[in-house]
C-alpha cells in the first residue's frame, strides 16, 4: 500500500510537470490511448529500476540474515514471484489516475497556462 502511494505521488508529478510536453504531443495528434502508454511506461521504468536493485538487495540480506529466520527459507521464489505480481498491478492501479487526468490534457489551455 505504501509503495502504491508513493507511486502515485511520483507519477502524478511527472504528469504534471510533463503538461506542456504532452500537450505538444496531443496538439501534433497523439490520441488519448498514446499519452497514457506515455505515463505507464514511466512508472513501469521506476518499478523495474527498484526491482532491478532490490532483488539481488533482498536475497543479499535473506542469505545473512539466515539465521535469524527460525523456520523460513529466505529464498522462497513463490513468495517473491507473488510480491513482483502484486508490485505489478499496484503500479498499475496506482498509476490510472495520472494517466488518465493526462490523457484529458487541452493543449490550448496548457500552453496558454505556461
Amino acid at each position: 500500500m505504501l509503495a502504491s502511494i508513493g507511486l502515485y505521488g511520483v507519477t502524478a508529478y511527472n504528469a504534471g510537470r510533463r503538461t506542456g510536453e504532452i500537450a505538444v504531443r496531443v496538439a501534433l495528434g497523439a490520441r488519448r490511448g498514446d499519452v497514457i502508454r506515455l505515463v505507464l511506461r514511466g512508472a513501469f521504468v521506476l518499478i523495474l529500476i527498484g526491482l532491478g536493485l532490490g532483488m539481488p538487495l533482498t536475497f543479499a540480506v535473506g542469505g545473512l540474515l539466515r539465521t535469524q529466520l527460525y523456520g523460513m527459507d529466505p529464498y522462497n521464489w513463490g513468495v517473491t514471484a507473488v510480491s513482483v505480481v502484486v508490485l505489478g498491478l499496484a503500479t498499475l492501479v496506482a498509476s490510472a489516475v495520472p494517466a488518465l487526468r493526462a490523457s484529458g490534457i487541452s493543449p490550448a489551455g496548457a500552453l496558454r497556462a505556461e
